[in-house]
């Protein structure tokens, strides 16, 4: 798996961004089969920063209706990553 497949896009929320300004914690939504180490090395040599700490967590699909149609959405994972050193560029333009 190379760097581009493993983070999918970043996750801007309140929540982050208060992540981001006290802990220089930055979150991300990967690819489901990525670990932690992938996702350090992908991190640091997408946005040439130093990483710390590596967390993820997966997120279960909701049960979801339309109509009389039932179905379930689907399952992804996210990650929060702490940065050593240096600024994670795209969140600072939002």
């Amino acid at each position: 798996m190379n760097k581009y497949e493993v983070i999918k896009k970043p996750i801007v929320t309140e929540k982050g961004t208060l992540l981001k300004e006290a802990h220089n914690v930055y979150v991300f939504e990967v690819a489901t089969d990525a670990t932690k180490t992938e996702i350090r090395q992908s991190v640091e040599a997408l946005f040439k920063v130093k990483v710390s700490r590596v967390t993820t967590l997966s997120q279960h699909g909701h049960k979801k209706r339309y109509g009389k149609h039932h179905f379930v959405s689907g399952a992804w994972k996210k990650a929060y990553v702490t940065v050593r050193e240096g600024k994670i560029e795209i969140f600072e333009g939002v």
